[in-house]
C-alpha cells in the first residue's frame, strides 16, 4: 500500500499529489483538488446506449441516467467550484445534441452555481451542445495542464484520460480487477467515470511511455475507499 488515506464521511479517499498540487482520489472514480476546488472526471461516455441502438446494436437503456446519478453523488459531496468533463463525456457526436431532456435538466441542476469545462475528446471532438459551460481542447489550472489524451514524453502536471487505466492484484488467493488512477506523481492518467466503459491493465505497453514505473502507483476503485498499491505490487 502507498499514501495516506483521508476519510470523507463513510469513504476513505487517497490523498495523493500531482506536480506537487494536492489531491483526493475518490472511490467513486473522481479526482478532487481542495486548492481551487476543482472536481475531475473523465470518460463518461453519456449516451452510449443510444449511440448502439442508432447502429443496430441494443444495449440496456440506463447508461446514462445511471452515470448522471454517481456525478450527481460526487458533487454533492465535494461541492465543487469547478467541473472538468475530460474528453469522451459522450459517446458520439451525436450524443450531446440527441440527449434526452430529463438529462439536459439533470445537467443543468448539477453545473448550477459553479462553472463548468467540457473537454474535447476523441468520441465528442464538436464538445458539447446546448449544454451548461464551455467546451474546451486544453485547459491550465494551478500548474496543471488538463486534457483527454496523454501527450508521450515529460508532460509535468497533466492530467488526461482517455485509457481508461485499471489494476489487477490479488487478494486472498483470488484475483481482483478494478479501475484506477495511475500517477508517478509527476502527471496523472483517469479511470473513466461512465457505467458502460472498460478498462485497459496498467502492464499494457501502451502505457508505457507516459510513466516511470518505479514511481507508478494504482490507486484502485473500491466500494467504498480506494487502495493504493504500487506497480511493482500489481498482478500482470
Amino acid at each position: 500500500m502507498a499514501n495516506a488515506p483521508a476519510s470523507g464521511g463513510q469513504e476513505t479517499y487517497a490523498e495523493i499529489s500531482v506536480a506537487g498540487v494536492a489531491a483526493l482520489c475518490d472511490p467513486l472514480g473522481a479526482l478532487y483538488l481542495p486548492g481551487p476546488r476543482v472536481l475531475v472526471v473523465s470518460d463518461l461516455h453519456l449516451e452510449k446506449g443510444a449511440a448502439y441502438a442508432r447502429r443496430g446494436q441494443m444495449l440496456p437503456p440506463y447508461d446514462t441516467l445511471a452515470t448522471l446519478k454517481l456525478l450527481e453523488l460526487v458533487i454533492a459531496r465535494h461541492d465543487p467550484r469547478l467541473v472538468v468533463s475530460l474528453g469522451d463525456s459522450f459517446h458520439d457526436r451525436r450524443g450531446s445534441a440527441e440527449m434526452a431532456e430529463p438529462f439536459r435538466a439533470m445537467i443543468g441542476t448539477l453545473a448550477r452555481g459553479r462553472e463548468w469545462i467540457w473537454i474535447s475528446g476523441n468520441h465528442d471532438p464538436d464538445g458539447a451542445v446546448n449544454l451548461p459551460g464551455q467546451s474546451a481542447d486544453v485547459l491550465h489550472v494551478d500548474g496543471l495542464v488538463f486534457r483527454h489524451e496523454p501527450v508521450a514524453g515529460s508532460a509535468v502536471g497533466e492530467i488526461a484520460g482517455h485509457l481508461h487505466p485499471a489494476a489487477t492484484v490479488r487478494r486472498r488467493e483470488k484475483s481482483v480487477r478494478r479501475p484506477c488512477f495511475a500517477t508517478d506523481g509527476t502527471r496523472m492518467v483517469m479511470p473513466a467515470f461512465g457505467v458502460l466503459t472498460g478498462g485497459m491493465d496498467l502492464s499494457h505497453r501502451i502505457f508505457q511511455p507516459y510513466f516511470d514505473r518505479a514511481s507508478l502507483i494504482a490507486h484502485l476503485l473500491g466500494k467504498d475507499r480506494v487502495y493504493s498499491v504500487r506497480y511493482s505490487n500489481l498482478r500482470g
